[in-house]
C-alpha cells in the first residue's frame, strides 16, 4: 500500500493535474467508477490504476477485470487518494490512461459531424460529448482554443462517452468545412429558418460556436443553411450543450417517421 505522498508515482499524479503537465507527458486522469470502467468496456489502456481498499471491495468484480487489464495496479491509503484526487468526495478509484488520440477520418464516411469553435466551459464540452455519443455522431472537430477534451470536468460531464465518439482538435476548421460533401449547418441568432425545417437525414455537419460570441462570420459563411433555435423574447440564446442536443435528436426524431 502506498502511504506517502512523496512517493514518485503519486507525485506524478498530482502533476496531471494541470494540463500543462498533461501535455507535456501525453497523459491524462481518469478518475471515478464511470470512467474507469468505461475505459475498461472499451478496451481504453489504463498505465496505473490507484485505487483504496474500500473502493475494491465495493467494485470487487470490476477490481479483477481491471487488475488483469491494466498494466499496473495500485493500493493505496484513503489519505494518499484524497491527495490525487481531483474531486472534494472521490469514490476511491484513479487511473493514468493515454491522452486522446484518434486517427483522421474519412469525410465521405461521416454521416453526422459537429464542428465545435472556441467552446470553453467544460460541462458543455462533456455535455456534447454524451448527447454526440447518444445520437450516433461520426466525428467531433473542436478548434485548438476550445476546451481540452481531456479536461477533468469534461471527462466527468461526459459520463465515460468521450471513449464512444471521435474526437479531434483542428487547426483549420475551415478546410474540414470545405472539404465535407454534405450540407454544412450554422446556429445563428438571426437566421430565418428554425431547426425543424433542415432536412437532417443527409449527410449533415453542424457548426456550433462560443458560448458568449456565437460562430465566428469566417465560419458561419462557409455554411450552405443557417438556422436559429426559437426562444422567447428576452432571452440571448441557449447554452452551447442545449442547441447541440436539439439538433441532434432533431435528427433523431427524423430518423424516426
Amino acid at each position: 500500500m502506498l502511504t506517502s505522498i512523496k512517493n514518485p508515482l503519486i507525485k506524478t499524479i498530482r502533476k496531471l493535474h494541470t494540463g500543462k503537465h498533461r501535455k507535456a507527458q501525453n497523459l491524462q486522469l481518469l478518475e471515478g467508477t464511470n470512467l474507469v470502467s468505461a475505459a475498461y468496456e472499451v478496451g481504453y489502456p489504463l498505465e496505473v490504476v490507484c485505487y483504496t481498499e474500500s473502493w475494491r471491495e465495493k467494485h470487487s468484480v470490476l477490481f479483477s477485470q481491471i487488475e488483469q487489464f491494466a498494466e499496473r495496479t495500485e493500493l493505496v491509503s484513503p489519505y494518499v487518494f484524497d491527495a490525487i484526487a481531483l474531486t472534494k468526495t472521490p469514490d476511491g478509484v484513479s487511473a493514468i490512461a493515454p491522452r486522446f488520440s484518434f486517427p483522421p477520418i474519412n469525410l465521405s464516411e461521416v454521416k453526422l459531424g459537429l464542428i465545435l469553435e472556441q467552446l470553453q466551459d467544460p460541462g458543455n464540452m462533456g455535455t456534447i460529448l454524451r448527447t454526440a455519443a447518444a445520437t450516433g455522431v461520426d466525428q467531433i472537430w473542436a478548434s485548438e482554443n476550445s476546451v481540452e477534451f481531456d479536461h477533468p470536468k469534461v471527462l466527468r460531464s461526459s459520463v465515460g462517452a468521450c471513449f464512444r465518439v471521435g474526437m479531434r482538435v483542428e487547426t483549420d476548421l475551415a478546410a474540414i468545412i470545405q472539404d465535407f460533401p454534405g450540407q454544412v449547418i450554422a446556429t445563428l441568432p438571426t437566421a430565418a429558418k428554425t431547426y425543424w425545417e433542415v432536412d437532417f437525414l443527409q449527410p449533415t455537419l453542424i457548426l456550433l460556436g462560443n458560448e458568449g460570441a456565437g460562430l465566428s462570420p469566417t465560419l458561419a459563411d462557409l455554411a450552405q443553411e443557417q438556422i436559429q433555435i426559437p426562444v422567447a423574447a428576452g432571452i440571448e440564446s441557449l447554452n452551447a450543450s442545449i442547441a447541440a442536443s436539439l439538433l441532434l435528436y432533431e435528427r433523431k426524431r427524423q430518423e424516426s417517421l
